[in-house]
């Protein structure tokens, strides 16, 4: 799916992904323990979704070994623009401000948190002539 727009993963694919970027390429076995300690997964339905995510095209397995190893098939930063992106559509009618506002007034935001938000916009600022 290089360069196309990958489907958008469930609740559950999420987490999966989480432990493969989290922890690197990983065996059934190592995904389903990593997978375990955040919250009780069953072995056969890790496999089970690992199984539709490969069809997805969220996750690659290398079958050049056994037991298979599995990948997440895009990096983290590339799922999240995407689930933004999508997001922003969708719920805020593409408005990057409205977005930005629901974010920081949903929850009490950290102070270095602030600090690099106020660092961001001034690059995007001088990157952009602005």
């Amino acid at each position: 799916m290089a360069g196309g727009k990958i489907p958008r993963p469930t609740e559950a694919e999420l987490a999966i992904l989480r432990v493969l970027w989290r922890e690197g390429p990983g065996t059934l076995k190592q995904v389903h323990e990593a997978a375990s300690r955040a919250k009780p997964t069953g072995y056969t339905t890790v496999l089970k979704l690992l199984q539709i995510m490969l069809e997805k095209g969220l996750v690659a397995r290398d079958e050049s070994s056994r037991p298979h190893v599995y990948r997440a098939a895009q990096t983290e930063a590339r799922t999240q623009r995407q689930l933004v992106g999508d997001l922003l559509e969708r719920a805020f009618g593409g408005s990057a401000l409205k977005l930005v506002m629901q974010a920081l007034s949903s929850r009490k935001t950290p102070p270095e948190e602030l600090s690099q938000i106020r660092e961001l916009i001034e690059r995007m600022e001088r990157e952009q002539g602005g």
